[in-house]
């Protein structure tokens, strides 16, 4: 298995069409788990990883690694906006709010397009909460120990369902 490397700008234009396509994103773990299941279902159905992130096992199910990092890169080249509010007045904790400024011109091949319209489809009205426990329960999670890499091999033994489209035609999103 050839290691992965990360696409940045794929990556960028991934979570763009997520933004649009959802209009906003509320919450860092939501937005972290439509990656996870963006990378390890494209990895399932295609035996490469979509954005090339890397995963770590922690409480909440993996976490995208370089996620922080790229979310700063792209709100100050204006192409997001990140919002904190508070979702209660009891509640210190403040959530996150991420919603699309900007545009990329990316061009898509159409398992990709597909990809990423099936996660959105698919998780992107899930709560935060739901999609956290969701990829707690699948084997990727549980077959490390917390602050381990998650393999996208392991992928293979959740056997998620409707994961192709038979196009390999290149698209512009």
């Amino acid at each position: 298995m050839a290691p992965t490397i990360l696409d940045k700008t794929k990556y960028k234009a991934a979570f763009l069409w997520m933004l649009q396509s959802l209009k906003k994103i509320e919450g860092t773990e939501k937005a972290a788990k439509l990656f996870y299941f963006l990378d390890f279902d494209y990895y399932e159905a295609y035996e490469v990883s979509f954005t090339g992130e890397v995963y770590v096992s922690c409480s909440k199910g993996p976490y995208p690694y370089y996620f922080e990092a790229i979310v700063e890169e792209m709100e100050a080249e204006g192409l997001i906006c990140r919002d904190y509010m508070q979702k209660e007045p009891e509640d210190e904790r403040e959530t996150v709010t991420y919603s699309p400024v900007g545009t990329l011109d990316y061009r898509w091949i159409a398992q990709e397009s597909s990809m990423l319209d099936r996660i959105v489809k698919k998780y992107g009205t899930v709560d935060e909460k739901d999609l956290e426990d969701l990829s707690r329960s699948q084997t990727p999670y549980y077959a490390v120990e917390l602050g381990e890499i998650v393999p996208y091999v392991f992928s293979f033994y959740r056997g998620t369902s409707d994961l192709t489209s038979n196009s390999g035609e290149e698209i512009v999103a």
